[in-house]
């Protein structure tokens, strides 16, 4: 064998092992996906206002330590403290996977520490709304951690004029099982009274449900998936998080380009999450439509969403990423708009308006995601996504604590969903100033033909 022949066989073998790395690495997005679909999105924000309303007092207050809180802000302020714990843990997990290069059982163990107490939501009725606020807070803090962990896997697995493509075929991998799974969801609830089961035995069903396949389908990652060894010293010691995160974000001002996209990101993802968040809250108590109608508008969120993230990848392809995120925050921002005077009972708006979340919900993150992976210093990917991720879900608790704070002082829900329009506007102002290709050179990456 000749040594061109040698270099192009393994060429080949790289290339095919890369593959198969990001065939499970999808599988990921396909598992946890359905916790954000199924349990955040639709069913746990009204059930579990239904149930803190069920231990409310006359003026529909609940009292956890003794502080008075309006039952309906319950579910916006737990997603709030699920952050504050996530931007505790991050640093930690980031830390320690960089140094010792063991992404896996790090990621094994959040994703499983999630699982199951999403499976335990189960346990959720009555007026137990404090075992659900805790159990949310476990789920959403551990979907973070695990989220700093399989994102740092994109620049290792992807090579840069992919990751455009293969951060968008994970968002879509995700959204197609959150569809599966809505459809299996709808059909329990929709027909509980044939199964011999109340609604709520029917919502518990699906949110239980949603840990299972969680916990199942992270088979698929964790087999795939293979550990680097680390290219920086030190040990992986968990203690050395916080110093790590410090050293991070030191490091990071020697780019500040990064540093410049990654408060754009943080700005506008916040109202991302809190639109995906509190969307069925606002569904079911401002307009008053039924569980039926919500699933039905997740789920053609769900569908519209896998097509639009394959979209906008090809747009980005054509445009650049750059160019297609800042369209799509333009469409946020008219969605929000045109949500505050959505009329109450006609669920043919609402399905107008889920059509449209749906077609710049997953291409948005997903070029986000490849975006950020082209300004990561190599060898620092999990310290760099540990605090990408506190954008993405980590530091996301200012959209829901002023969505909560809006309607603990209104009694609006309309009031509380208008306000998250400034994340929009100002995520797009700073996102425009980042001069992209100049950050992914300053980062020491090539930078590609289209970004």
């Amino acid at each position: 064998m000749t040594a061109g022949t040698a270099d192009r066989t393994d060429g080949a073998d790289s290339a095919r092992e890369r593959r198969r790395e990001q065939h499970g690495w999808y599988f990921y997005d396909f598992a946890c996906s359905v916790y954000s679909t199924s349990v955040l999105t639709v069913f746990l924000g009204p059930y579990l206002t239904s149930v803190a309303k069920a231990a409310a007092d006359a003026d529909g207050f609940v009292h956890p330590l003794g502080i008075a809180v309006r039952a309906g802000s319950v579910f916006p302020y737990a997603v709030s403290a699920s952050v504050v714990l996530a931007v505790l843990v991050m640093p930690f997990a980031g830390a320690a996977a960089d140094r010792s290069g063991r992404k896996k059982p790090l990621l094994a163990f959040a994703a499983y520490l999630g699982a199951a107490a999403t499976t335990g939501m189960f346990l959720l009725d009555g007026d137990r709304y404090l075992l659900g606020a805790l159990l949310l807070i476990v789920a959403n803090a551990s979907l973070a951690v695990s989220m700093v962990l399989y994102n740092a896997y994109l620049p290792q697995i992807a090579e840069p004029h992919e990751r455009d493509a293969v951060s968008s075929r994970g968002w879509a991998f995700g959204y197609t099982s959150g569809a599966l799974v809505l459809v299996l969801n709808l059909a329990v609830y929709s027909g509980h009274d044939s199964f011999g089961l109340s609604e709520g035995d029917a919502v518990r069903i699906c949110l239980a449900s949603a840990g299972l396949w969680w916990g199942a389908f992270t088979l698929v990652p964790l087999r795939r998936l293979r550990d680097r060894r680390p290219s920086t010293s030190g040990e992986g010691r968990v203690g050395s998080g916080w110093r790590q995160l410090t050293a991070t974000l030191k490091d990071m001002r020697r780019h500040p380009l990064t540093l410049s996209f990654l408060l754009a990101y943080l700005v506008y993802n916040d109202g991302v999450q809190t639109v995906i968040s509190q969307a069925s809250v606002y569904g079911s108590e401002e307009l008053g439509l039924d569980q039926a109608t919500l699933i039905t508008a997740v789920l053609l969120v769900q569908v519209l969403a896998v097509a639009g993230a394959l979209g906008m990848g090809r747009l980005a392809r054509t445009h650049g990423a750059k160019r297609v995120v800042l369209g799509s925050l333009a469409v946020w921002t008219l969605i929000l708009a045109a949500g505050y005077f959505l009329p109450a009972g006609a669920p043919v708006w609402f399905y107008c308006l889920a059509a449209a979340i749906g077609l710049v919900l997953g291409g948005s993150q997903a070029l986000s995601r490849s975006l950020f992976s082209h300004l990561v210093p190599r060898g620092k990917e999990a310290e760099y996504f540990s605090a990408y991720e506190m954008s993405d879900r980590g530091l996301s608790w200012l959209g829901p604590l002023v969505f909560g704070l809006a309607y603990q002082l209104t009694g609006s829900y309309r009031d509380a969903i208008i306000s998250l329009v400034i994340f929009f506007v100002l995520g797009f102002v700073l996102l425009a100033r980042v001069p992209v290709r100049r950050a992914v050179a300053a980062a020491g990456n090539p930078v590609p033909d289209r970004i």
